[in-house]
């Protein structure tokens, strides 16, 4: 029986888990559940999957909550409950799946504690990657990845030593503008690039899928979470998300992972690692597949890939504010204060504004660094005369 804390339990990534963890309730127990505003949900999820504490991130909605909930059930709110609840002495796994920046904190304290994390949240290695590594080397911490493509590579490399391995190659399905004329990227609403060709997954993840961005930023992840350097790191455009990510080693054979495009396959894979849980979902029809493509990534139409392994490579706070300055132009999108086009202009425009010395040491130089490179993003978006 593992106890389970699932940061963001809300969301896309937290509703698929629950979905695991119903399927097998004699080996997964709810410990904790967390959500940032969607009471009416996370009360549902209590309800059913029955944990001792819930976390709600905004206070005023506290008091519904409890009211929604049985006594027995504890309901905290505060970045500092948060992140108690992420390093609970009685978690065996914390699925740290919140959206952006917000993730940081508790997820470093739950390594911090020694704990294994299921890492979602991409952002809280790009931010606080070499935090994060410290902290895994110190306090024998464990991360398992989530993100489909990480959790190829991971079993890609399951037997295998890393000076063996000559690549890591992450696929991307291209987004819903893979063939979209450049000249039509100004013309692009928010419905449309949240309508992904693959995948079920929340607004930013979306947007950043549709921009290339997010596999920018597992790029960076990749790095962290598998020690290895930038150079042997490629991206390569897969339309149909069969192939999840590859493995190449240095005689030149390949290792991939294949699988019908299904955040649940992974989801269960970091639950019941190093076991694989007999799951009822569809399987592959290897006969059914039209054909396999490959292409390499449009760098010109598509620039955030390129700042993202820009940023990466500078290291120190430069992927910080990378992130921080993505967020914000992906929330300015979403609200219809940016167009498409834009998003990458900013984060460029806001990289070049910033300077920064030295490594980060602490969690507050993290977010100081994020606090300056979105007020950087902000003050970018005033003077372009988006703001409403």
């Amino acid at each position: 029986m593992r106890r389970l804390v699932i940061l963001g339990s809300t969301g896309s990534v937290g509703r698929q888990t629950l979905e695991v963890v119903s399927l097998f309730p004699e080996r997964f127990q709810v410990l904790a559940l967390t959500a940032r505003r969607n009471w009416r949900l996370l009360a549902e999820q209590a309800r059913r999957f029955r944990p001792r504490l819930v976390w709600i991130g905004e206070e005023p909605l506290r008091a519904p909550l409890m009211e929604a909930l049985p006594r027995e059930v504890e309901v905290v709110s505060g970045p500092e409950a948060l992140s108690g609840l992420a390093a609970h002495p009685e978690a065996d796994l914390v699925v740290s799946a919140l959206v952006g920046a917000a993730g940081l904190a508790p997820t470093l304290a739950a390594l911090s504690a020694g704990k294994t994390v299921a890492l979602a949240n991409k952002e809280v290695l790009v931010a606080g990657g070499e935090l994060a590594v410290s902290l895994l080397r110190r306090r024998r911490a464990r991360v398992l990845p989530v993100d489909s493509e990480h959790s190829a590579i991971f079993q890609a490399l399951k037997g295998h030593r890393r000076r063996e391995v000559s690549r890591l190659i992450l696929t991307a399905s291209g987004g819903p503008f893979r063939k979209t004329p450049k000249d039509k990227f100004s013309e692009i609403t928010p419905e449309e690039a949240l309508r992904h060709p693959r995948w079920r997954m929340g607004p930013k993840i979306t947007v950043d899928s549709a921009t290339l961005m997010n596999k920018g930023l597992e790029v960076i992840e990749a790095h962290y979470l598998f020690g290895i350097p930038y150079r042997k790191i490629e991206v390569v455009i897969h339309p149909e998300s069969i192939v999840h990510s590859l493995v190449e080693f240095r005689d030149g054979s390949l290792l991939a992972q294949m699988s019908l495009p299904d955040m649940r396959l992974p989801i269960a894979y970091a639950l019941s690692y190093p076991e694989r849980l007999p799951l009822p979902y569809p399987r592959l029809d290897l006969p059914a597949l039209a054909g396999l493509h490959f292409e390499p990534p449009d760098l010109e139409r598509f620039p955030c890939l390129r700042l993202a392994y820009e940023a990466g490579r500078r290291g120190g706070f430069w992927p910080v504010a990378l992130n921080a300055a993505n967020e914000v132009a992906v929330e300015a999108f979403l609200s219809g204060r940016l167009r498409f086009v834009e998003i990458p202009l900013l984060i460029e425009e806001t990289l070049s504004r910033l300077s920064f010395s030295g490594r980060p040491g602490s969690l507050e130089e993290i977010l100081e660094a994020d606090q300056r490179a979105r007020k950087t993003a902000q003050a970018w978006i005033e003077e372009r005369g988006c703001l409403r």
